[in-house]
C-alpha cells in the first residue's frame, strides 16, 4: 500500500507540474498578443529561455536554499519514495520560473536579452527562495512568531504572495529602472498608444493560463490524500468574479476581459483552501476591479510603462489575495478558520519588501554594470530583428 500511495502521489504532483509548465505557454502568448508585432518573437524566446535558466538556478541553488534538499546523490537515492522529492522539485520549479515570466511582461519591448537572463538566474536562485523558505518552510522562526503573537501563521496555500506578489513587485522595480518605451509618454503630457498586436493571441494566452491554474492551485496539496474540491470550486468562482468585474469596469475592453480572470485567480491562490465559494467570488470581483482601476492609474496618471500590467495584476492582486485569505478564511465569514488577518498582513508586507528590495538590487546592479535597456535604434527596430534577426512574419518582408 505504501508503494501504491507513493506512486500515486508522484503521478499526482507530476500532473500538476505539467499543467503549470503549460501555463508558461500562456505567459508567452499573453505577452505575444499584447506587445507590438516587432517584439513578438522576443516574447516567445524570453519565456522559454527564462524557464531554462530558472531550472538550472533552482536545481543547483534555489531549491536547496528554500527546503534544504540537494540532489548531489546517486540516482538510486533520489528514487526514495518513488522519486517524490524529484517531482516535487519539478512542481515547485514551475512556480519559481513564474517569477521571470511575470517580470517579462512588464519590461517587454525595451529590455536587453542577456542581462534579463542573468537577472532570472539570480532571482530564482536567491531572491525568490529566500521568501519561499520563510513562507513554506518555516525559515528564521517568523511563522512561529506569527503563530505565538496572532494565533496563526501566514497562510498562502498556492502563492498569491509567494509567487504572484513577489513577481509583480520585482517587476515594478525592473520597470521603474528601465523607464518607459520610446515615445510612450511625450514631453507635452500626451501619450502614444501602443495597442495590442493580436487580441486572439492575447486571449489564447489567458485561456491557457486559466486551464493550467487548476493545476497551480489544486495540485498545491502535493499529495493525493490532501486534494480538495473546495480549492477547485473556489478557483472557479474567483476567475468568474474577476472576469465579470473586469468586463463591467473595463467597459467591454477585451484586454481587461481576458486579464480579469487572471486577477481573480491570482487573488484566490492564498486562501483557496480555506474560503467559502461566495468569499472566493467576492475576492475575485474585488481583484478584477482592482486590476482595471490600477492598470489605468499606473499607465495614465503615474506614467509607469508596465506593458502587461504585471504590477497591478500580480503585485497588487497578489497582495489583496494574501489579505483576503485572512478575511474570508475566517469562520465568521464562512471559512475554514485557522487564519489570522494580522499574520496575513504582516506576511504579505514582508513578501513585498523582500521582492521590491531584491528587484531594485538585482536590476539596479545590472543597470550599472552592463546596462539593461536596448539602444534607441534597436528598440525602434524592435527586439525581434535587433536580437533574433528574424520577425514574426518573415515571409511578408520578402514577398516583394
Amino acid at each position: 500500500m505504501d508503494v501504491l500511495k507513493n506512486g500515486t502521489d508522484v503521478f499526482f504532483i507530476l500532473m500538476g507540474a505539467v499543467m503549470v509548465l503549460a501555463m508558461h505557454a500562456g505567459f508567452a502568448f499573453l505577452e505575444l498578443g499584447t506587445v507590438r508585432q516587432k517584439n513578438q518573437v522576443n516574447a516567445l524566446v524570453k519565456i522559454l529561455t527564462d524557464f531554462s535558466a530558472s531550472t538550472i538556478a533552482y536545481f543547483f541553488i534555489g531549491y536547496t536554499l528554500a527546503y534544504g534538499v540537494s540532489f548531489y546523490h546517486g540516482a538510486a537515492a533520489l528514487m526514495d519514495h518513488s522519486g517524490h522529492e524529484l517531482v516535487r522539485f519539478f512542481f515547485l520549479l514551475t512556480f519559481a520560473a513564474a517569477i521571470p515570466a511575470i517580470v517579462s511582461g512588464g519590461i517587454a519591448e525595451r529590455a536587453k536579452f542577456a542581462p534579463q537572463l542573468a537577472a532570472t538566474f539570480i532571482l530564482v536562485g536567491f531572491v525568490y527562495p529566500f521568501f519561499e523558505g520563510i513562507a513554506w518552510n518555516d525559515h528564521f522562526g517568523i511563522q512561529d512568531w506569527l503563530t505565538r503573537e496572532f494565533g496563526a501563521p501566514f497562510h498562502d496555500f498556492a502563492g498569491s504572495v509567494v509567487v504572484h506578489a513577489v513577481g509583480g513587485w520585482i517587476g515594478l522595480a525592473a520597470v521603474l529602472l528601465l523607464g518607459p518605451r520610446r515615445g510612450r509618454y511625450r514631453k507635452d503630457g500626451a501619450m502614444a498608444a501602443h495597442p495590442p498586436s493580436s487580441i486572439p493571441f492575447l486571449a489564447l494566452g489567458a485561456w491557457i493560463l486559466i486551464v493550467g491554474w487548476f493545476g497551480f492551485n489544486v495540485m498545491s496539496a502535493q499529495t493525493i490524500d490532501k486534494i480538495s474540491g473546495l480549492v477547485a470550486v473556489n478557483s472557479l468562482m474567483a476567475l468568474v468574479g474577476g472576469t465579470l468585474a473586469a468586463l463591467v469596469a473595463g467597459r467591454n475592453d477585451p484586454g481587461f476581459v481576458h486579464n480579469g480572470p487572471l486577477a481573480g485567480l491570482v487573488a484566490i491562490c492564498a486562501g483557496s483552501d480555506v474560503m467559502h465559494p461566495i468569499g472566493a467570488l467576492v475576492t475575485g470581483v474585488i481583484a478584477g476591479l482592482l486590476f482595471v482601476w490600477m492598470f489605468t492609474v499606473t499607465q495614465n496618471r503615474l506614467k509607469i510603462d508596465d506593458v502587461l500590467g504585471v504590477w497591478p495584476l500580480h503585485g497588487l492582486c497578489g497582495v489583496w489575495g494574501g489579505i483576503a485569505a485572512g478575511i474570508f478564511g475566517s469562520r465568521a465569514l464562512g471559512g475554514m478558520g485557522g487564519v489570522s488577518l494580522m499574520s496575513q498582513i504582516l506576511g504579505t508586507l514582508l513578501g513585498v519588501a523582500i521582492a521590491f528590495a531584491g528587484g531594485l538590487l538585482v536590476y539596479g546592479a545590472l543597470k550599472v554594470w552592463v546596462g539593461i535597456r536596448l539602444d534607441p535604434e534597436d528598440e525602434f527596430n524592435g527586439a525581434d530583428l535587433s536580437l533574433h534577426r528574424i520577425s514574426a512574419t518573415p515571409e511578408g518582408e520578402t514577398a516583394n
